[in-house]
């Protein structure tokens, strides 16, 4: 046990040291700056976003956002990533296909996405779920042609259809890989919601930032920065604690 407390204090001592260091920059060499403030001034502005209700807004926005592009996105992608992995025609006939629409930044869909839904919340989903779906995919795709050929020989001549042999055998067989494409998923999905928030959506936290530059306010705009790192490792924590919790009811390594 002390030996843990003091690795996680250790975990603690870059970032802390680089809020001095940059708290004493500022106070000395910034002034006035229009681009950057102290940490503790920061704070000031964190606390006051918390009293008004803003920050709270604007992150149920944000996270609500993600976790329903990311349920799209990996839903499609769980679907038709165990569909091209156990189907090697339908994996070459959609090769193209994928290997195209993949690279497609999702910002680049932002303008598509806003004529069809406008703002608001439809248009920041939509943009998630496409920018989610083909990390998961290619993942999930991966995990499913590493399945054991054994299992699906049985399930063959147990006579499984397509639908049971995805069930009962694939899908066990490939939980916990799916868990390192639903982290990666998760990521993906927080960065891409609040870029669209900065880019064109005016809700959530990233527009909450980008109103904090336009205002001058940079303590307000570095308090919600620092907000959204904390929302992100929080987020990825859960995650991992998760996978962890279902490696260990699986009976696998954590």
């Amino acid at each position: 046990m002390p030996g843990r407390t003091a690795r996680r204090l250790q975990s603690w001592v870059v970032p802390v040291g680089a809020l001095l260091l940059f708290e004493w920059y500022t106070r000395r060499h910034a002034g006035s700056s229009d681009a950057l403030a102290p940490p503790s001034v920061a704070v000031q502005a964190f606390a006051r976003a918390v009293a008004d209700g803003s920050l709270w807004q604007a992150t149920s926005f944000t996270l609500l956002s993600a976790a329903l592009g990311l349920a799209i996105g990996a839903s499609l992608a769980l679907i038709l990533g165990i569909a091209l992995g156990l189907s090697r025609r339908a994996a070459r006939m959609s090769l193209l296909a994928v290997e195209l629409l993949r690279p497609v930044p999702s910002v680049a869909l932002i303008p598509l996405a806003m004529l069809v839904f406008g703002f608001g919340l439809r248009m920041e989903v939509a943009v998630v779920a496409f920018a989610s779906l083909w990390p998961m995919l290619v993942l999930t795709q991966a995990a499913v042609t590493q399945v054991e050929p054994r299992l699906l020989e049985v399930s063959r001549m147990l006579g499984l259809t397509p639908l049971q042999r995805g069930l009962k055998i694939v899908l066990p067989a490939i939980v916990p890989r799916l868990f390192v494409a639903l982290r990666l998923g998760v990521a993906v999905s927080l960065v891409v919601a609040v870029t669209v928030e900065i880019a064109a959506n005016p809700s959530g936290m990233g527009y909450a930032m980008m109103i904090a530059q336009q205002s001058l306010e940079p303590a307000s705009m570095l308090a919600w920065l620092a907000w959204i790192g904390v929302v992100g490792y929080a987020i990825n924590t859960a995650a991992l604690k998760l996978q962890r919790a279902v490696a260990a009811r699986m009976g696998g390594t954590p």
